[in-house]
């Protein structure tokens, strides 16, 4: 089968199709058959070899799954031949994928495979860092890369929770129309002033920030909190791990961190309850998953090109 994998770090031209083993279920795994992979931002990191985080070679990517079961491991009973699922998976920019059931979302069958993607992790990272942050009804939020993957969905979440504002900040004035159709209040980030047009519309200082960029927009962000302001980094996209003062926190102000994977881990009943919860909003309509673009595996490149260049609105997505 085909899958995308590096050899050498570098550019987004290094990744490329291979010719691989098509993998077998395993105890507790069962196979999936890949409609549609949405890409993941983090991969740029590891690809290009230059930033916080390191993988051996050859390197594939990670991604969010959306496919069809088409076998079954010793053990699993709670997923069946031909059930529509999505899950975040490693190796996913191939033909078939194996995945534990545990973290399996179920899939409408009219539902668009790219669009459904969001199922697998990001939507469900996206309700867990609002529930992290404690959103607490009419309090404003600020969303950094609010036009991103993730972005896009915090910005719609928070509303459906009850937030009175939610400022995203965006590079180009497409996206910041785009963050405006979602209902978000948008901020030029590439201004070097943006921080303080962000003051503008919160005089008070803003109650949550929700940062996956560190370094010195996570400085800012901090800067930005009210009295008893939260904020929750998710990342370190910037190439800069976050850090914070302990004088800046003497202020009544909070600084936690927030990963899917320690999350599942530390609340697995809430965290599938939160799957649960995204399924449904999705499903109903009220949650917009959108899609900048649709790539064959042979354009990986070009995908990560639309993300090296931030130029996405919404998410990329690889089509087998």
């Amino acid at each position: 089968m085909r899958q995308v994998r590096y050899h050498e770090h570098g550019e987004p031209e290094v990744l490329r199709i291979d010719e691989v083993a098509k993998p077998e279920p395993g105890p507790g795994q069962v196979l999936i058959e890949v409609e549609a992979t949405g890409t993941n931002m983090i991969d740029t990191v590891f690809r290009s070899g230059t930033g916080l985080w390191q993988r051996p070679l050859p390197g594939s990517l990670t991604g969010d799954v959306v496919g069809r079961v088409t076998g079954i491991g010793p053990g699993v009973r709670t997923v069946s031949v031909g059930d529509r699922v999505a899950t975040l998976s490693e190796g996913a920019a191939a033909d078939y994928v194996v995945a534990e059931p545990t973290w399996l979302t179920p899939v409408p069958a009219t539902a668009d495979a790219a669009e459904a993607t969001v199922l697998a992790a990001i939507a469900p990272l996206a309700r867990g860092l609002l529930r992290a942050a404690h959103l607490n009804g009419s309090e404003t939020v600020l969303v950094q890369s609010a036009a991103g993957g993730v972005g896009h969905l915090l910005v719609q979440l928070a509303l459906l929770l009850g937030a009175g504002q939610v400022i995203g900040t965006a590079s180009t004035e497409a996206k910041r129309d785009f963050v405006r159709s979602l209902g978000g209040t948008p901020v030029d980030s590439a201004d070097p002033g943006w921080a303080a047009s962000v003051r503008e519309l919160a005089p008070d200082g803003v109650d949550m920030v929700l940062d996956s960029v560190g370094g010195a927009v996570f400085d800012a962000g901090v800067e930005l909190l009210a009295p008893l302001g939260r904020m929750v980094t998710y990342g370190a996209i910037g190439g800069t791990r976050p850090t914070v003062s302990a004088l800046n926190l003497f202020a009544l102000k909070q600084v936690s961190g927030f990963s899917m994977m320690a999350w599942r881990a530390a609340r697995p009943e809430q965290a599938r309850a939160d799957m649960t919860e995204i399924a449904d909003l999705f499903a109903g309509g009220r949650l917009r998953s959108a899609v900048h673009a649709r790539l064959p595996l042979e354009q990986a490149s070009t995908a990560h090109q639309i993300l090296d260049a931030r130029a996405n609105s919404g998410r990329v997505v690889l089509v087998p």
